[in-house]
């Protein structure tokens, strides 16, 4: 009953994430702004959507082994 509970406050903090959370860094903006080689463009979005899930999957597999020795 606590997991169900905590899942549900993780899942609302996690929709109250400001918008500033999803926004490039400065770096990153200039190289895109830079020039037209979507290619670039495309390879540094698929490196920020992998970086981001990464720690989910890691997080999600140690909820998942915690739940499963609880049970």
């Amino acid at each position: 009953m606590k997991f169900k509970y905590l899942f549900l406050l993780l899942a609302l903090l996690m929709l109250l994430m400001p918008a500033e959370g999803f926004s490039q860094c400065a770096m990153c903006r200039a190289v895109l702004e830079s020039g037209d080689d979507q290619e670039v463009a495309k390879g540094l979005n698929n490196g920020i959507i992998y970086l981001m899930a990464v720690p989910y999957v890691l997080i999600g597999a140690l909820g998942y082994v915690i739940y499963r020795k609880m049970k």
